[in-house]
């Protein structure tokens, strides 16, 4: 017998929540396949089966909260598949057809309360199922023991659950509650109110956001950027870029460009404060916060300050689409010193950005808005976004933070000044 356990998920990652089984009590599995996978703050971890054999028992189960090392299951090497080879086999071998069809009758013609008595049944009242008839059953949310067995022996067998799901969509189940109870519930059967348990990632991203609130004096300042500039040479160019070099040119690289370099005009933004002491990064590893099913997620472009465009456009494309299948790396997560987010893709007008803690600052931009600006003393309609950043005063002074956002819009604002830089 092999215990399954919960393996190492990465640096100063402790545990993690069970989100799904891959594979079912009773199930074979070969060496190698994934029977779990572990959800953690940061990434999703596959448990493979190191021997082929038959998950016998899931000591844990979806939802659950694990550490690691601790014992998800246990793996029987020695066992074969034969104890699941009735879920496949033709129902009621060898008896007539008027037996197969009498016990699914009366079961039509039983109040669901009533006691059910049926060879599906043996000694002490356990019920005789195949380990396929067991995960359709849970799959569908069916009785099993409810289910007639049809099988040799009686065993409840895949084709008899599947029976059982199509005469309940097809039959609604009776009312087992009282009328008065009945009629005080709501007449379109619609649930009022669910509860769910935070995920481990969930958890972790509340823990941290209010991490960063409680740990930094958390301050905010904004301006804003005429995008007319960027768009036009983003307009110029997208095309042959994406010809030539198979990248799609979005407006993140001109940004995570002139943030670059608003960090080496002012290194303390992209600082970090240990205890009494400042840690001055002579690098920019850029993380992009990422929205993903799973929960936000900020992998980093590592050295992004040694990289043109092109090269950021390639590593943040990968970047986003790893995020959104799951597959980051603890190296894709670690190591940032600051942070972009991108509220404007959602419609986010203007927000208030919180820290990712331990960094100090963070870079805010949203939603591109025409509005009526005032250009060399004549109105003219601008696409205009408002930028925030939200910087940790206890090491970033007002007028760095300022002057920081004041770089990147003249960066933005006259891209070719990039290149001088």
């Amino acid at each position: 017998m092999i215990s399954i356990k919960v393996p190492p998920l990465g640096e100063s990652i402790v545990e993690a929540t069970i989100s799904r089984w891959l594979k079912q009590d009773g199930e074979a599995v070969a060496a190698g396949e994934t029977l779990v996978e572990l959800e953690t703050d940061k990434i999703t971890v596959e448990v493979p089966a190191l021997k082929a054999g038959v998950l016998v028992s899931r000591a844990k189960q979806e939802g659950d909260v694990v550490s690691v090392d601790e014992v998800l299951g246990e793996l029987d090497e020695t066992a074969s598949a034969e104890a699941g080879a009735t879920a496949d086999a033709a129902p009621g071998v060898g008896a007539p057809p008027q037996q197969q069809d009498a016990p699914a009758a009366t079961t039509q013609q039983q109040p669901s309360n009533a006691p059910t008595t049926t060879s599906s049944q043996g000694a002490g009242g356990d019920v005789k199922s195949s380990p396929a008839a067991r995960r359709v059953a849970a799959e569908e949310r069916v009785d099993i023991s409810a289910v007639p067995g049809t099988g040799r022996g009686g065993v409840v067998s895949k084709p008899d659950v599947l029976q059982a799901v199509q005469q309940r969509g097809a039959t609604p189940p009776p009312a087992t509650q009282p009328a008065a109870t009945s009629a005080a519930a709501p007449t379109d059967g619609v649930q009022r109110e669910t509860r769910e348990r935070m995920t481990t990632r969930r958890r972790r991203i509340a823990e941290n956001l209010l991490l960063s609130q409680q740990s930094t004096a958390h301050l905010t300042t904004f301006n804003e950027i005429d995008m007319g500039p960027i768009m036009e040479l983003r307009a110029r160019i997208k095309e042959r870029v994406e010809k030539e070099h198979g990248v799609r040119l979005s407006y993140m690289p001109f940004f995570i460009k002139a943030a670059t370099l608003a960090l080496q005009a002012f290194p303390d933004v992209n600082a970090q404060l240990d205890g009494d002491t400042i840690v001055y990064k002579h690098y920019v590893n850029m993380g992009i916060a990422v929205a993903s099913e799973q929960g936000l997620v900020v992998p980093n472009i590592k050295d992004a300050d040694r990289k043109g465009l092109l090269d950021v456009s390639r590593d943040m494309g990968e970047l986003a689409s790893r995020a959104r299948a799951s597959k980051l790396t603890m190296d894709d997560l670690t190591g940032g010193t600051f942070t972009i987010t991108n509220g404007g893709v959602f419609g986010s007008l203007i927000s208030t950005p919180i820290i990712n803690y331990p960094q100090v600052a963070i870079l805010g931009l949203h939603k591109i808005q025409e509005r009526p600006m005032a250009v060399g003393g004549k109105v003219e309609v601008r696409p205009m976004m408002y930028v925030a950043l939200s910087y940790d005063h206890r090491i970033i002074d007002g007028q760095q933070a300022v002057l920081f956002l004041v770089r990147v819009k003249e960066l933005m604002e006259d891209p070719g000044m990039m290149l001088v830089d």
